[in-house]
């Protein structure tokens, strides 16, 4: 439902089942020290808030064993029973995860293919696992010997490919990157010493990020897998410093929270928290929500079941709260070893699609409202539309200066007896300066068949 205030809308959008413009990047105005209180200064650029959207993509070598989940190496050689019991019916004794990456083949790849499916989604970015924790990289890596897409596998590189196709359809491309390597000899030894040495940073971690900054310009760097290090050990500030001040890409790339120990939730463009984050409810800085199709993993999986699978009311369930509580949301999918997307991904995907293209307004270029969560209908999330970007607060509720222009409350679940009864909207009704409309439908809406409680 759209509320159109007359010199300015509530509007109602039925969650049963465009594509935004180009933004212009900001200007970065100072050069920022490599510290977090300066970097904390930096606006937001705007093309993400507005984009709201994204898709995650899961793919590397644990997409060959595609068990358990992309954290299938770990788990096997933390002896995991079944992983082992895995192991031992469909592999020969001796078998080392290395083996697997011949497998990796990828052959039915076809990065054209993937980026329409994307672009139908209505996903405005897409964020690729340039590296997993596994260490094998998806691009040719100058520090990656033997280890990568290039030399090994697909013999291809993966990242480019699909950051060529996907800017031909108008997304924006991201990478996500591991800091820590599970079983790199070099990690290792730095972690012995307490981390004391940053033989790894200097040698693999940092080579790499400049790389893959450099040879892709991506407009998202998504970084995991900080955890068992302070900031001071990955050279963080010194990364974000280069990054806002030097880098290709300074002036649209945005990074999220996860780099350092006690460093999520404080420090970064967006915030992740943590994996599957939706507090339901406005914070204070613009915030990401990570999640998955298959509910129990990122990579995929062959003998995932259907009802682990998101169904469409559960898409939206995630991804509506999360908008309106200024978030945005990246949906995860994990491609086979062989490079194609499970139809059951895509048909989900576009049927997310369908959804947006009558409900989209609602959702992107939006901002929160003054109240997220209908207080009486629990089923009717709120989002709104404002003349003008707060790059310093994204997120922020509309003020006094603010002009907004329409007003949208998302329901989840048609109302019985086709009447939407709502109460946090009653106020901006009393005016009668308004008119209600339905997304997806001409003309506008008796308001008596609403019920504003007050």
């Amino acid at each position: 439902m759209r509320l159109i205030y007359l010199a300015t809308l509530i509007t109602l959008c039925a969650a049963n089942v465009q594509n935004i413009g180009i933004y212009n990047t900001i200007e970065v105005p100072k050069r920022y020290k490599p510290d977090w209180t300066d970097l904390d200064t930096r606006p937001l650029p705007e093309w993400y808030d507005k984009a709201k959207i994204g898709i995650f993509l899961h793919w590397g070598v644990y997409s060959v064993p595609s068990f358990r989940s992309e954290w299938f190496w770990n788990y096997w050689k933390a002896g995991m029973e079944k992983c082992n019991e895995f192991m031992r019916k469909h592999y020969p004794p001796g078998f080392t995860y290395q083996e697997f990456a011949p497998m990796f083949t990828a052959e039915f790849f076809d990065p054209q293919k993937w980026a329409k499916i994307f672009a139908k989604s209505g996903a405005k970015y897409i964020v690729l696992t340039s590296k997993h924790h596994e260490g094998f990289t998806l691009f040719p890596s100058k520090k990656s010997f033997s280890w990568n897409a290039m030399e090994v596998g697909p013999k291809r590189d993966l990242v480019g490919d699909l950051a060529k196709a996907v800017r031909a359809e108008g997304l924006k491309f991201g990478v996500y990157h591991s800091l820590y390597e599970w079983y790199n000899p070099i990690y290792l030894e730095d972690r012995r010493t307490g981390f004391a040495t940053q033989t790894y940073v200097e040698t693999k971690l940092w080579p790499d990020i400049k790389q893959l900054i450099n040879d892709y310009k991506p407009s998202v760097l998504w970084s995991d897998g900080d955890w068992e290090a302070h900031d001071t050990y990955w050279n963080s500030t010194e990364l974000l410093a280069w990054l806002y001040n030097d880098s290709p890409v300074k002036n649209e790339i945005v990074v999220n929270d996860r780099w350092g120990i006690g460093i999520p939730g404080k420090h970064g463009d967006f915030y992740n928290y943590q994996d599957r984050f939706n507090p339901g409810k406005l914070l204070k800085h613009k915030w990401e929500n990570a999640f998955t199709v298959d509910s129990q993993s990122w990579g995929y999986r062959r003998n995932m079941e259907l009802s682990e699978i998101f169904s469409m009311d559960q898409l939206l369930r995630e991804i509506v709260p999360t908008v309106s509580c200024g978030g945005n949301a990246l949906i995860n999918i994990g491609p086979t070893k062989e490079g194609t997307i499970a139809p059951i991904f895509q048909e989900r995907l576009l049927s997310l699609g369908d959804w947006l293209a009558i409900n989209g307004e609602a959702i992107y270029n939006t901002s929160p409202w003054d109240s997220q969560n209908d207080t009486l209908n629990g089923d009717v999330w709120y989002t709104c539309t404002k003349t003008t970007y707060n790059a310093r607060n994204p997120i922020a509720k509309p003020s006094r200066s603010d002009t907004v222009t329409a007003v949208y409350a998302i329901f989840l679940k048609w109302p019985g007896n086709s009447i939407l009864k709502l109460k946090d909207v009653a106020p901006s009704m009393l005016s009668g300066n308004y008119h209600v409309q339905m997304l997806g439908q001409d003309g506008y809406l008796n308001v008596s068949s609403l019920i504003f409680s007050n």
